[in-house]
């Protein structure tokens, strides 16, 4: 604790054995940042962030790592939503994700969901490094505000990274200190769950997307590279779910 807020971090390393079993030489965590291993049935590490204590709180800094090392498979999920309540202190906090994607290897990113309570502030960074010949599944899903409750001020920037080439940077900002018009018809159009799903594997450079709608929630846009992006808004949570699900099952 430093400055009327929590510091905490975690990190999980994948790496492939002789086998092609991928094992976890890295598995650390504090704080609110509990980190479990998961029971595979396969070749892939599977791991699940558990929430030990309430945060992210005003004035928190949470920072969480998960790298695949050359050839390993790492699935990456939490045991609950992440809930942005207010602090003691006004300061925003921030929560930091950096995910690192080497050769041949395969990462799925599939927390569960981020809810912006009323009086809340939080910062969300991820970035993303996939290396040449590497896949990304990576799904960010974003709750503004509890049931009957207004949202607190969310900003969140995601980038992707392929072979050190930019496949994605983009950046919203949602809630009362937000810019005029985030609600509007041209944004979320009164809508309190949104989401991305990025997809990053090598054959989409020869084979791109086709940009199409997927229903009346979501829409597949191809990124400049070997990947793709679905943007879906929701009334809530569970439909926001479902529709990055059928997107996935559109994917492959």
């Amino acid at each position: 604790m430093a400055g009327g807020g929590l510091r905490a971090a975690a990190r999980i390393r994948a790496e492939a054995d002789a086998r092609g079993i991928s094992r976890l030489p890295v598995l650390d965590g504090e704080g609110p940042l509990a980190v479990r291993r998961i029971r595979s049935a396969g070749p892939e590490a599977r791991v699940a962030l558990v929430g030990a204590m309430s945060a992210p709180l005003g004035g928190d800094r949470l920072t969480v790592a998960a790298e695949a090392g050359p050839g390993a498979r790492l699935d990456v999920t939490s045991t609950a939503a992440t809930i942005a309540l207010p602090g003691q202190t006004k300061e925003p906090a921030h929560y930091d994700v950096r995910l690192s994607v080497e050769e041949d290897a395969e990462l799925r990113w599939l927390p569960e969901q981020l809810i912006s309570a009323h009086g809340s502030a939080l910062q969300v960074t991820t970035r993303a490094e996939v290396a040449p010949g590497a896949r990304l599944l990576l799904r960010e899903e974003q709750v503004l505000g509890r049931t009957g409750e207004p949202p607190g001020n969310l900003t969140s920037r995601l980038t992707v990274r392929c072979a050190g080439r930019l496949l994605l940077d983009q950046e919203l900002a949602c809630g009362p200190a937000a810019p005029s018009g985030w609600d509007g018809p041209a944004a979320l159009a009164g809508h309190r769950a949104l989401g991305q799903l990025v997809v990053v594997r090598p054959e989409l450079a020869e084979a791109p997307a086709r940009p199409q709608l997927l229903g009346e929630l979501a829409a597949l846009t191809p990124l400049a590279g070997p990947g793709l992006l679905v943007t879906a808004v929701a009334p809530d949570a569970l439909r926001l779910r479902r529709a990055l699900d059928e997107a996935v099952r559109v994917v492959g």
